[in-house]
């Protein structure tokens, strides 16, 4: 048997014609721990660290066709939970020989009468025997065939998950994961099932049971796996179907997956998985005394069976698919809880870390807290918050900012006060539907807007004059409302609890800093951040508890909204009126944030808008099988 992937060739295959910062050390660093056996190497590199070329480099080791006997794995695998970073791979010159394959969705079909259908709706799915005439030329199965032929495929992870066990593509030598670090966040969110009537076709006509426990959930996903199977199998009976019938039978599909996985799983004594089952209020239209209008049995409502740890999961989908592995990010706070998370032996695992190479002066933390936002404080404290921000707003007139509110709760109540306080004219919001479009829009204006935004502390790019200062408006705590996260804190698992959090702060912090030229400010506003940073300050990586360490509380300007105004653009309504202050008279949230001459802005939402393929976080788990 040759041997498998050659450390040694880690020079040669770094695209880049010469190194930055810290990569040709961190170069000798992965290829000492792969020399030394180890089957996996984390590689901790802050942002600017050039992971995605380090990442090129580790799957150029992998063997090749010609070293290989024909029973052996060669080539490599990239992949990332993150399609805005597989956006970036496919743009870069530098890693132009990672072949990006994508899911069926995010295709177009190429028959002319066809030309605006998805290639998972196209008439090869949607009628049985159909002959393509220009199948060769398809742009998914074409993209498909050189992903699958080439040395080294690039896909988001949950492409990847999904195409375990395919005959496209097998198992490789090398496998790298981009923003590696919530590896098993992302695995529990992908094995979930959610059962109710936006995930099964036919919900309406079941008689759901009330679940009292695991071993009820199991009988009943038996049950209805049966259901799922028989109906898949009357519309596979069928010449064709519509493009709904072919939605019906695809969501069925993989429902009947999930469910044979959840009960084999859970059926399997030698599974370290932990399951949890949560179950909701019958919907509107059940019988009125709660029971079955047929028998004596309790209705219930839509369910969510959830995996705890789910190593036996990420074995089929994840280690089962190389021989070597290299994971990569800035957070991987703790080698060996990570270890024990996603069902790693952490002896067979080494933790290469990289320098940062940012000056801590550029990207300082300032210390602007007003009070907690919990909860039963956040009354009270968040119209502190808004003054604080309209106090930002003047210490940058000219300089865009981004508010990481949280929650979108959080961020209707903070964009009501803006207004209130006459800032609204310099304030830009977004919602579910349309952030994407909306964040693309701040980004690509020249006015000094502030961003209110949600979820978007990861997989953003907001280098240079994009963005200069940013404000954490709540510690990023986990629901303790969630049966996973209620399950761990009754086990006494508190340091997950504040690591987890942790992470994403350091996440959120990269943002705004993306070379080591570039400058950007941190402002933290609730002061339960502060105590998180003592609770997990042994998992705090030592370039971060620097920033902490220099964190300083700023002399901010009096209040005075009139000049917080005073970079505004002069491109506005002539009464000020934005979208921002029009959703806190209303209530109702606009689908763009966006602002022209008039006060009137156009939506531009599709049926696609929450699934856009450029979005850091939508689109995430849209993928179709192979």
């Amino acid at each position: 048997m040759s041997q498998t992937v050659n450390p040694d060739r880690l020079f040669e295959a770094f695209p880049a014609p010469s190194y930055r910062g810290n990569q040709e050390q961190a170069l000798r660093d992965i290829r000492d721990a792969f020399a030394a056996g180890n089957d996996v190497v984390l590689v901790r590199a802050p942002t600017g660290s050039g992971k995605s070329l380090l990442a090129r480099a580790v799957a150029g080791c992998a063997r090749t066709v010609e070293d290989a006997d024909p029973s052996e794995a060669t080539g490599a695998y990239y992949t990332t939970p993150q399609v805005s970073q597989l956006d970036d791979v496919a743009a870069d010159d530098l890693l132009a020989d990672l072949n990006v394959i994508r899911g069926k969705s995010n295709y177009t079909c190429i028959l002319p009468e066809e030309r605006n259908t998805p290639v998972n709706q196209a008439p090869c799915v949607r009628e049985r025997g159909y002959d393509c005439s220009v199948k060769h030329r398809c742009p998914y199965f074409s993209d498909r065939a050189i992903a699958s032929n080439r040395e080294i495929a690039a896909m988001t992870l949950a492409y990847f998950m999904q195409t375990a066990g395919s005959e496209v593509f097998r198992k490789r030598d090398v496998v790298v994961i981009d923003e590696a670090h919530g590896l098993a966040e992302w695995a529990e969110m992908y094995a979930t099932i959610q059962l109710g009537p936006r995930t099964v076709p036919f919900w309406d006509d079941l008689r759901v049971p009330q679940i009292d426990g695991i071993e009820r959930a199991v009988r009943y996903a038996e049950n209805l796996e049966q259901t799922c199977t028989r109906r898949k199998d009357d519309l596979l009976s069928q010449e064709s179907l519509s493009p709904r019938e072919v939605r019906e039978r695809d969501r069925l599909q993989e429902l009947i997956g999930e469910l044979d996985w959840f009960v084999s799983d859970y059926r399997d004594p030698q599974s370290p998985t932990t399951w949890l089952v949560d179950q909701s209020e019958p919907h509107a239209g059940d019988t009125g005394d709660g029971t079955d209008d047929d028998t004596d049995e309790a209705r219930g409502g839509p369910l969510t069976i959830k995996p705890m740890n789910p190593e036996k999961y990420l074995a089929h989908t994840v280690w089962d698919r190389g021989n070597k592995f290299a994971l990569l990010s800035a957070t991987i706070l703790n080698k060996a809880a990570f270890c024990r998370q996603v069902g790693l032996d952490p002896e067979a695992v080494a933790l290469v870390d990289v320098g940062h190479t940012f000056p801590v002066e550029n990207r300082p933390l300032y210390d602007v807290t007003q009070g907690k936002m919990t909860y039963e404080h956040r009354d009270e404290t968040t119209p502190d918050i808004a003054r604080t921000i309209v106090r930002l707003m003047q210490r940058h007139p000219d300089e865009k900012g981004l508010i990481h509110a949280h929650s979108y709760d959080i961020q209707e109540r903070l964009a009501e006060l803006l207004c209130d306080f006459g800032v609204g004219d310099r304030i830009r919001v977004h919602d579910r539907d349309g952030r994407d479009a909306d964040l693309e829009e701040w980004k690509a204006s020249d006015d000094p807007d502030v961003f209110l935004s949600v979820k978007m502390e990861e997989a953003l790019d907001l280098k240079g004059d994009l963005c200069r200062w940013q404000v954490l408006c709540k510690a990023p705590y986990l629901n303790t409302g969630d049966s996973r996260v209620a399950h761990r804190l009754e086990e006494g698992q508190w340091a997950w609890y504040y690591r987890t959090a942790l992470r994403t702060i350091i996440q959120a912090c990269g943002r705004v800093v993306r070379a080591p030229d570039d400058h950007g400010a941190t402002y933290l506003a609730d002061s339960s951040l502060l105590d998180l940073f003592d609770r997990a300050r042994t998992d705090t990586p030592d370039w971060f508890s620097a920033q902490v360490d220099r964190m300083t509380r700023p002399d901010l300007p009096a209040f005075d909204p009139q000049a917080a105004r005073a970079g505004s653009g002069t491109g506005r309504s002539t009464n000020g009126e934005t979208n921002a202050r029009r959703r806190g008279r209303s209530g109702s949230r606009p689908h763009r944030s966006g602002r022209s001459s008039n006060s009137a802005t156009s939506s531009s939402s599709s049926s696609n808008s929450s699934r856009s393929s450029s979005s850091p976080l939508a689109d995430v788990w849209e993928t179709d099988g192979s």
